[in-house]
């Protein structure tokens, strides 16, 4: 803690430290970095990222070179985040014994776990996915389940938070998860702020698929992205799906198979979902009556978006807004999960 303005005193960046073992993947890694690194003057730095290995030294990488790596185990005990980039080793092979009890003895402390694509098999091995749910890329679903039979896998998520421990699927879903435990941490409006700076599209909720199902033969389906550009320009309106389909120029019907295969998400869900982060942004951002937020995000009634908004992140309007104007305003940016073990699958609350 040091001092801030006007004798206020300011909190330290919340301290990720990511797990690198060989050969890392160096996706992974990136998404990490990318999210939880320095954004510049741009963004306001809430995260510092540090990087520790079991060996200090030069680590090998998956894409052939190595990345060199001064710290070890002991810097997991400084951490608040604990994340575990991918795990590449040969199927089978056992996590060291040492690791999976330094990200045991951090989850212990409090620390927050995250295990990025195959990075889950890090976390189960260290006792923390035992009675949850957990996701990992698809190809490596069936294997984290057979060795680790206590552990419910999802083959289809792209994520699951359960507050203290989360796990990703591969490649892109680390992204979404990594932005996700930003807005959980800073508000939709911050995560925002560094999706933008990374020129990210917006955020996939952690039920939608990993991957789209196949096409059907014929021509390749028109992308959505101009419809999704027209609805968001257009959210304090009552847009219904058969709306959005004339839109489209398609039956309701095609619509909602082409949402299913390039979002993995229905169009309902899809605008509710847009609804919500507006909400979420407008109550972090501005004083404005929940009436009145309402009618701006489409919502029609304060009493609609009270329940949609319950039932979405089991909280009311005015305590998120509580908790998100504060973090916002105060000189440390401080995360109002601090101390709470929250359990949420792709932002929605589940029971632990």
């Amino acid at each position: 803690m040091t001092p801030g303005p006007e004798g206020r005193r300011t909190r330290a960046p919340h301290r990720v430290v990511a797990l690198l073992q060989p050969p890392q993947s160096t996706f992974a890694l990136a998404c990490a970095a990318e999210v939880f690194g320095d954004h510049g003057p741009a963004v306001p730095a809430r995260y510092t990222f540090e990087v520790c290995t079991e060996h200090p030294g030069p680590v090998r990488s998956a894409a052939g070179y190595d990345l060199l790596v001064t710290a070890g185990l002991d810097a997991l005990e400084r951490a608040d985040t604990v994340l575990v980039p991918g795990w590449q080793r040969p199927t089978g092979a056992e996590v060291p014994p040492p690791v999976a009890a330094a990200v045991r003895r951090a989850h212990e402390r409090g620390a927050r776990v995250v295990g990025l694509c195959s990075g889950a098999f890090v976390l189960a091995a260290a006792g923390l996915l035992d009675g949850r749910r957990a996701a990992t890329h698809w190809a490596g679903a069936a294997a984290l389940a057979a060795r680790f039979p206590a552990v419910t896998v999802d083959p289809g998520v792209l994520y699951v938070d359960h507050g203290d421990v989360a796990t990703s699927a591969g490649s892109a879903a680390g992204v979404d998860l990594c932005l996700h435990l930003v807005r959980t941490d800073h508000g939709a409006a911050y995560a925002l702020r560094v999706a933008r700076h990374m020129v990210m599209p917006p955020h996939r909720e952690g039920c939608q698929l990993q991957y789209a199902e196949p096409p059907a033969p014929g021509p390749a389906p028109d992308s959505l992205a101009p419809l999704l550009e027209w609805v968001e320009g257009r959210l304090d309106r009552q847009i219904s799906v058969a709306d959005m389909a004339a839109r489209s120029q398609v039956s309701p019907r095609t619509l909602t198979r082409r949402f299913t295969e390039q979002l993995g998400i229905s169009p309902g869900r899809w605008l509710l979902d847009r609804r919500l982060a507006a909400t979420r942004a407008l109550l972090e951002e501005t004083d404005l009556p929940v009436e009145t937020i309402a009618r701006r995000v489409g919502l029609s009634s304060a009493v609609n978006l009270r329940r949609r908004f319950h039932e979405a992140l089991r909280t009311t309007p005015a305590a998120y807004r509580r908790a998100f104007r504060l973090a916002a305003l105060a000189p440390d940016g401080g995360s109002p999960r601090a101390g709470g073990r929250t359990a949420r699958t792709g932002g929605v609350q589940v029971s632990p």
